[in-house]
């Protein structure tokens, strides 16, 4: 039976993995389509995105392409078809190990990418983020890929050092924080292309249907700030679950380590960008840094460290 559940969980992943294609080329044809807009067009695009909500819209002379929205619809709806399967996939694995199914790196992959889909289509309802679309799903088919292809074991029992009620609470919160850094590093890189184009007067043709740069520097900010929370939180249950498993709160283990460098790299990020002297790329750039050390913490530290937190199932 476990066997069987764990080969249908493979089945609902890949088939997510075929939906986040399509749905990735349907993003990247909106864009595209954002491209080839009108410059009356874009600022009503723009005006649209940077509202996120019911937006009063000047009249133009150039309606936009009929086609254009229907993109981005399909690939909003195709989005959410993938996440449902991919968290069926999620589901079907904890069922067929008989815990939650965050492990081993395989486990984790699965889950982690459907809790940043999970952020980016929830984020939805409070600010209009759908041109990040093509790097959303690009990253879950990347990051899924890698997953299956390199980091699949089969279902095994939990060491004793996770049979803990910490591993629910502590692993569920940092897979909800790299969500959210991974939403603000996406808009980070929006940021700097959105201000060498301002700055240059030329680049990237969709950009300027976009919002400005000072508006995506917001909008990274207040996102890597709810992700900051939650990577706080993980610290501090990281601490707890450690003293419960090995006796003592702290031990410089190379994981221990890195969550804390991750910590120190986003703490540092808010407090320059609150002194007004680290604002614009400068404050892009360690948001980008900070999503790129997690990424190495999960990936690189996970395969070529030894420590307590080897736990990469490899």
């Amino acid at each position: 039976m476990t066997g069987t559940l764990d080969s249908y969980s493979l089945v609902a992943i890949y088939s997510a993995m075929a939906v986040y294609t399509i749905a990735f080329i349907m993003f990247t044809l909106d864009l595209s389509r954002r491209s080839a807009a009108t410059p009356s067009v874009a600022a009503v695009a723009q005006s649209a995105s940077v509202g996120g909500g019911t937006a009063v819209l000047e009249k133009t002379d150039a309606p936009a392409p009929a086609k254009g929205p229907r993109y981005l619809r399909a690939a909003m709806a195709l989005t959410v078809l993938a996440w449902l399967l991919q968290v069926s996939g999620v589901v079907l694995r904890g069922i067929a190990a008989e815990r939650v199914p965050w492990a081993n790196m395989f486990e984790f992959s699965i889950t982690a990418t459907s809790i940043i889909v999970g952020v980016f289509l929830l984020v939805q309802f409070w600010q209009d983020l759908r041109f990040l679309g093509a790097f959303i799903t690009g990253f879950a088919l990347i990051a899924l890929g890698v997953a299956t292809v390199n980091f699949y074991v089969d279902v095994v029992p939990l060491p004793p050092a996770l049979q803990s009620t910490w591993l629910v609470i502590h692993v569920f919160v940092a897979t909800l924080g790299t969500g959210f850094f991974a939403l603000g590093a996406g808009l980070s890189i929006v940021q700097l292309l959105q201000a060498r184009r301002e700055a240059t007067k030329s680049g990237l043709k969709f950009l300027s249907t976009l919002p400005d740069a000072v508006r995506l520097e917001t909008l990274a900010y207040r996102v890597n700030v709810v992700g900051f929370v939650f990577w706080t939180f993980t610290l501090i249950a990281g601490a707890i679950w450690a003293e419960r498993a090995w006796g003592r709160y702290w031990g410089w283990d190379t994981k221990e380590v890195w969550t804390f460098i991750i910590w120190v790299i986003f703490a540092g990020y808010i407090h320059a960008r609150a002194t007004k002297g680290w604002r614009g790329s400068r404050s892009a750039w360690l948001a980008i840094i900070g999503f790129t050390a997690v990424l190495f913490n999960f990936t690189i530290v996970n395969l070529f460290f030894k420590g307590l937190h080897a736990y990469s199932g490899l």
